[in-house]
């Protein structure tokens, strides 16, 4: 195995088809020579962001203590197992988002901090995921992926346009970032070079080159990329039947497949199965390299969300949010079940003495703290050490503390990611506990 065979990425190809692999002991995947220690041997740090609109239950968004015996309010009861190395902050917030006290004006600055045009014009600022995207994403596949799990809204809300409630990422000032809503879409831009229509799987496109990959590795490696490849077509199999069963989110259209030939399913109508299908996405989607910078928008801000799986089925997303009933806690748990999930599939892959989620980090957040429009705080929790870097377990409480600012936060995300800037929104400085 030779430093020539091997290029700085390890990719397999196929015709149409490239798929980048998950870290090996065997091979140099991040650009360090075999069996080399250091830096550049280390797996990379990783960037995701989930969001749900509306905030959380106000009795029940809360935590008590440090460390593994930490203890949580009801909403955030999915993430128990990983207390330890969870981070639940209280008391940051985004003073540009005060002024206009609706979803919209509210969520539309949220990654950024930057002052929203109003009127029904855009303009809002980039937000905290594209600024790392623009200056590192050359090193990977995709500078980053924007997933969604409901569609983009184009009305005005109150003088507001509900663009800024139906988009997190935003590439410049007057551009939301693209949002994929499409599970096989969002596969697409992954494993394919570019979307086309067919009907070969990613995996049979590439077997010929995975059979003379793996003759070529350990045998822990072996082990390892069957165990990826699996995973893969488990995720391709799962999208060729999402919509197929399950509870409908909605209107159901006249056809419960496409009419032309397209190996996807179109836009999933049973809620559990799309977000499920995202979170495995985001996983891979960091797990081959193919991009260190993910967002995934379970819901718009506003949004109009169902969920009849768990007995809620009288009252749309937002309506439901002014309740805090048990029946908001439920829809509560559901999102954060989404984090749980994310959090234990990447902790399931071992890369090198850590774990895809010790390299990581996912932040949850929401554009008020409770459905009863409350913004003077902001709820936050994350997981993940950033490849080290930040301390699990930590309870921090920034209420009594004048200088708040959600962005100061964002600089050390940023920090952690290797891009440093001086300021960002209105912040000056990082956040000394992260």
């Amino acid at each position: 195995m030779t430093h020539q065979k091997l290029s700085r990425r390890t990719i397999l190809r196929g015709i149409g088809v490239s798929m980048a692999l998950p870290w090996m002991e065997s091979l140099p995947v991040w650009g360090g020579e075999l069996q080399k220690k250091g830096p550049a041997s280390e797996a990379p740090t990783r960037l995701a962001i989930l969001f749900s609109g509306c905030g959380y239950h106000r009795n029940e968004w809360w935590a008590k203590g440090q460390g593994a015996s930490m203890e949580l309010g009801k909403v955030l009861h999915p993430l128990n197992d990983f207390r330890d190395r969870l981070t639940f902050i209280r008391g940051l917030y985004n003073a540009e988002a005060l002024k206009g006290n609706i979803h919209s004006s509210q969520t539309g600055n949220l990654l950024s901090g930057a002052p929203l045009s109003a009127g029904g014009t855009i303009r809002s600022g980039t937000s905290l995921d594209q600024v790392i995207a623009q200056r590192i994403g050359r090193q990977t596949k995709l500078p980053s992926l924007v997933l969604g799990c409901e569609k983009a809204n184009p009305s005005v809300h109150k003088n507001y346009s509900m663009l800024y409630s139906s988009h997190i990422s935003w590439s410049s000032p007057t551009t939301p970032t693209p949002l994929e809503v499409y599970p096989a879409l969002a596969f697409d831009q992954l494993f394919k070079d570019k979307a086309q229509r067919g009907d070969q799987s990613v995996l049979d496109a590439i077997l010929a080159d995975a059979a003379d990959f793996r003759r070529d590795i350990s045998k822990l490696d072996q082990q390892k990329l069957d165990e990826y490849l699996n995973s893969v077509r488990e995720v391709e199999q799962r999208i060729s039947q999402a919509g197929k069963r399950g509870e409908l989110q909605g209107w159901r259209p006249t056809l419960t497949k496409p009419n032309i030939a397209r190996p996807a399913d179109g836009y999933p109508q049973d809620v559990v199965e799309h977000m499920r299908l995202m979170s495995d996405i985001l996983v891979l989607a960091f797990q081959t390299d193919t991009t260190r910078v993910c967002t995934l928008k379970l819901n718009n801000d506003h949004g109009t969300l169902r969920f009849p799986h768990l007995g809620v089925d009288y009252m749309i997303h937002h309506l439901l949010s002014h309740t805090d009933s048990d029946d908001w806690l439920k829809v509560n748990q559901f999102f954060l079940e989404q984090v749980a999930y994310i959090a234990r599939r990447l902790d399931a892959i071992q890369e090198g003495e850590r774990t895809a989620l010790d390299n990581s980090m996912i932040m949850l957040c929401s554009s008020m703290l409770n459905g009863h429009h409350d913004a003077t705080q902001l709820p936050v929790v994350m997981l993940g050490g950033a490849g080290g870097q930040i301390k699990g377990g930590q309870n921090i409480d920034y209420r009594d503390k004048s200088d708040r600012q959600m962005c100061r936060l964002y600089l050390s995300m940023m920090n952690k990611m290797g891009v440093h800037l001086d300021k960002f929104g209105d912040a000056a400085a990082p956040m000394a506990e992260i």
